[in-house]
């Protein structure tokens, strides 16, 4: 799906990114680095479709989302905990 159509589904959804990486559970700036993109992953673009159906239809989505119990995404790339770039990988050379 366009970015461009996202943030429409998103807005017949009454929901800005923020909100909308709230209610899933994922870093409002993952889903605003899209635009950059042009195009958002599929997964996103079923739920925001739904969520603007259901709206239109008067339907409370926010309902249904707080029932599920939605573990926060993991932040990908970063550094290891207490450590500024990560962990170093061993030689595998040494290693064999």
């Amino acid at each position: 799906m366009e970015y461009i159509e996202f943030q429409r589904q998103l807005g017949k959804a009454g929901l800005t990114n923020k909100q909308f990486a709230s209610l899933v559970k994922a870093n409002p700036s993952s889903i605003a680095n899209y635009s950059k993109v042009g195009k958002v992953p599929s997964h996103w673009a079923i739920i925001a479709t739904l969520m603007g159906v259901l709206a239109d239809n008067k339907v409370d989505f926010s309902l249904a989302l707080s029932r599920i119990d939605i573990s926060p995404k993991k932040v990908r790339g970063g550094a290891a905990k207490g450590r500024f770039g990560g962990s170093k990988q061993g030689d595998l050379l040494g290693e064999l």
